[in-house]
């Protein structure tokens, strides 16, 4: 019986435990306190979720913008080139061929009034 725990050690190995014990479900609530629970943590992914697709419906109504926005300024362009091409064939017709009718008319005046 030598080798046998008197009782008051006995008592002191058991008070030591129990603080051991109790220091460890300190450590474990507070663990616990930290953690997210799982309908907290879907709400949140739902939620990230929504603003990702909002944010790439956004991105994609800017780019479907912009590429409206090219288009019509290429179609303002060649609308633009088109004016000046009939501009210059309103001046050619307007202008320079009258003055080219009015130079041959002379000549052919002056040709039949010489011979």
């Amino acid at each position: 019986m030598a080798d046998d725990p008197s009782n008051a050690e006995l008592a002191h190995r058991i008070e030591a435990m129990r603080i051991d014990l109790k220091e460890d479900f300190r450590e474990l609530v507070g663990r616990l306190d930290a953690k997210v629970s799982v309908e907290r943590y879907e709400i949140e992914r739902r939620n990230r979720d929504e603003v990702h697709v909002q944010l790439m419906e956004r991105i994609a109504a800017i780019e479907t913008e912009r590429q409206q926005e090219k288009r019509d300024a290429d179609q303002e362009r060649r609308k633009a080139e088109d004016q000046r091409r009939a501009d210059k064939r309103l001046i050619l017709t307007g202008l320079i061929v009258p003055v080219l009718l009015i130079l041959l008319q002379a000549y052919l005046a002056a040709r039949g009034a010489g011979a």
